[in-house]
């Protein structure tokens, strides 16, 4: 397998991954008092944007030629960057 399908089935992966973490999240969220309910509802919203925000970087570059790949990647980087991020703040939040 070519490095390029690899990665992009490595970023698959993690989008997967990312969606069934926020589908334990929200069912912890939901059984949460009222106040953190709300404050877990907003954190969540804000790491489904993430998720949104990246899924569309992985298409461009399931379709991207070989010339623009390797722009498009590091774009793919620095998205997946923030989202990891922001999951990693949020599962620790949850805690």
């Amino acid at each position: 397998m070519d490095k390029r399908k690899e990665y992009q089935e490595k970023l698959d992966a993690q989008l997967n991954e990312w969606n069934a973490q926020l589908s334990l999240l929200r069912a912890k969220a939901e059984k949460a008092g009222a106040e953190a309910k709300s404050e877990y509802s907003k954190m969540l919203d804000a790491l489904q944007q993430k998720v949104d925000e990246a899924r569309p970087k992985l298409q461009e570059l399931k379709t991207a030629g070989d010339e623009a790949w390797e722009d498009l990647k590091s774009g793919a980087e620095k998205a997946w960057a923030e989202a990891k991020t922001a999951f990693d703040r949020a599962v620790a939040r949850f805690k």
